[in-house]
């Protein structure tokens, strides 16, 4: 099996002439995970899900591929928790009703969540409920639904903060929208804390993942330095949370 580098540079090469460059880092996929063309198509299949229908409570990445999810939430005026960049201001709340719908695509863009979202705490989060629906980009994900991201993990360690805190668990649906060119044959070397996707959405199609085992849970304190802990406020809260820090 071939390491997560090798297939996100193929990827990335060929992602090329489908991508959306970013406003700041162009085609520089190391930095972000780009939108592309036939993503309204892709999010179509997504919103056709029964998940997606029964969702009250939603979590979405900040990846650019995600804009129209984002989008597409608060036109049906469905609550969503989002990440900011990297996780450095927390996370981001946008209540049902904040955003008027000829404005919801520029509240969709990283941007406009800023402004039109409000910061949540993780304390904040265990009261307002359980997310019933997760939405992510990746650089790459295999036919098997392993997805990898720029590399970061951050996703990972957002999924094993909200199993700590019993926000989300075996059964809750895992999305993630991605071109075509991003699936993957070959099989990859998944870690511990890989998360396993449930759907995978494409212009062309959406499949369907039977998951072979159990997905990770809580956070792998032993792998992350103090600094990292302390440099992440939702990480750092949690550690307090727990007494680490």
């Amino acid at each position: 099996m071939a390491q997560p580098r090798v297939f996100r540079q193929k990827v990335w090469d060929s992602l090329k002439a489908v991508a959306r460059p970013d406003t700041r880092f162009h085609l520089g996929f190391s930095e972000f995970i780009p939108d592309f063309d036939g993503v309204e198509q892709a999010v179509d299949r997504v919103t056709g899900l029964e998940a997606w229908k029964d969702c009250r409570l939603a979590f979405v990445t900040p990846d650019n591929s995600m804009t129209e999810v984002r989008r597409r939430l608060i036109v049906e005026r469905k609550p969503f928790v989002m990440s900011t960049y990297n996780m450095q201001r927390g996370f981001l709340y946008m209540e049902p009703g904040k955003v008027a719908p000829e404005m919801a695509l520029f509240a969709a863009w990283l941007d406009g969540m800023e402004h039109f979202a409000r910061p949540i705490n993780l304390a904040e989060l265990t009261h307002i409920g359980r997310f019933d629906f997760l939405a992510t980009g990746a650089s790459a994900v295999t036919k098997d639904g392993i997805r990898f991201g720029k590399g970061h993990t951050y996703f990972d360690l957002e999924w094993g903060m909200f199993t700590d805190l019993g926000l989300v668990d075996e059964a809750t649906p895992v999305v993630t929208v991605v071109h075509d060119v991003q699936v993957v044959d070959e099989q990859m070397n998944a870690s511990e804390t890989d998360i396993q996707a449930d759907y995978i959405a494409t212009p062309s199609r959406l499949s369907t993942i039977e998951r072979g085992g159990r997905r990770p849970r809580g956070i792998k304190w032993e792998r992350l330095t103090r600094e990292e802990i302390l440099v992440t406020p939702p990480l750092k809260e949690l550690a307090r949370m727990r007494g680490i820090v």
